[in-house]
């Protein structure tokens, strides 16, 4: 007996928990605006110091796996559930090639003394202290969202290699690169807001 079905309330779903996303980080470019504009020599200053190649490399990584989750989901709606296996074993590798590269960028600063409430951030400027909290917390609460995606996107492997998805069914697939593709976009937003400030 066929399991009922509701791809229609699936993607609704989706899109809802996505906008509820996007409520989220809005929230937090909107207060880091308002940070930047009472701050602007001390954001500018703090700026500085982030490794801009560090976080281009990141960009590039996050906009290639993009591009193989897309590929991912063509696959399988064409019914290559091998391609689309290994497309997904690609996201998931970049996400977590993202997540070191970024620990690597962290433990840099960490090394240096620029971390929440160290005495060596605590010595700067309000300004700079605000900027670097800023950047813990949404830049953290960003990479948070990459390993979910990771987990996510793990069980959809999974659940091709069952045959669970296939070219018939390939919603949950589809959902999953919607919230892939929204991480994306969350760190084409915080790149320019951090790396190239101005």
């Amino acid at each position: 007996m066929e399991t009922h079905r509701d791809d229609t309330g699936a993607r609704i779903g989706m899109w809802l928990f996505l906008l509820s996303e996007i409520l989220l980080f809005g929230g937090m470019f909107i207060l880091y605006s308002a940070y930047r504009y009472k701050n602007p020599v001390d954001f500018h200053h703090a700026s500085r110091e982030l490794e801009v190649v560090l976080g281009t490399l990141n960009t590039l990584i996050l906009l290639t796996s993009s591009l193989t989750m897309a590929l991912s989901i063509s696959a399988i709606q064409k019914g290559q559930r091998k391609l689309s296996a290994c497309l997904l074993i690609a996201t998931m590798s970049l996400g977590l090639l993202f997540l070191v590269n970024k620990g690597v960028e962290w433990s840099g600063k960490i090394n240096h003394g620029i971390y929440p409430s160290s005495p060596t951030l605590l010595a700067r400027t309000k300004g700079e202290i605000l900027f670097f909290g800023l950047y813990y917390v949404m830049t953290g609460l960003h990479g948070l969202h990459v390993l979910v995606g990771v987990c996510v996107l793990s069980v959809m492997l999974i659940l091709i290699a069952q045959n669970k998805i296939n070219q018939m069914r390939f919603v949950p697939l589809e959902n999953s690169g919607l919230y892939w593709h929204l991480v994306d976009i969350i760190w084409i937003f915080l790149f320019p807001l951090f790396y190239l400030i101005t």
